[in-house]
C-alpha cells in the first residue's frame, strides 16, 4: 500500500484539474492567444503540479519512509536517501 493511498481520489481530481488545463494551454496557443496569457497560465499549471508533487511527498515521507525507520536495518537508510533524491529533484525543477 502506497502512502497516498488514503488520498488516491484527491490527488487523482487534482490531477484531472491540471490536465484541463494543459489542454486550456494547447488551445490558447492554437488560437493565438497573447503570450503573457498563455504564461500565467503555464504558471498556475505548474504550481497545481508543485502542489501534488509535495502533497505525495508529504505522504511518502509519513507513511513508507517512517514506517522503514520505525522496522530499521538497511531499508530505513535507503527510504531516507530515496526520499532526499526526490525533493532535490523538486527544488531543481
Amino acid at each position: 500500500m502506497h502512502g497516498y493511498s488514503a488520498d488516491k481520489q484527491a490527488y487523482l481530481t487534482r490531477l484531472r484539474r491540471v490536465e484541463g488545463q494543459i489542454r486550456g494551454l494547447q488551445r490558447m496557443v492554437e488560437e493565438d492567444s497573447y503570450c503573457i496569457d498563455v504564461l500565467t497560465q503555464v504558471s498556475a499549471a505548474t504550481r497545481a503540479l508543485q502542489a501534488v508533487a509535495l502533497g505525495l511527498l508529504e505522504d511518502h515521507v509519513r507513511h513508507c519512509v517512517a514506517d522503514a525507520i520505525n522496522s530499521g536495518g538497511p531499508e530505513a537508510e535507503e527510504k531516507v536517501k530515496e526520499a532526499s533524491a526526490a525533493i532535490a529533484r523538486l527544488v531543481r525543477s
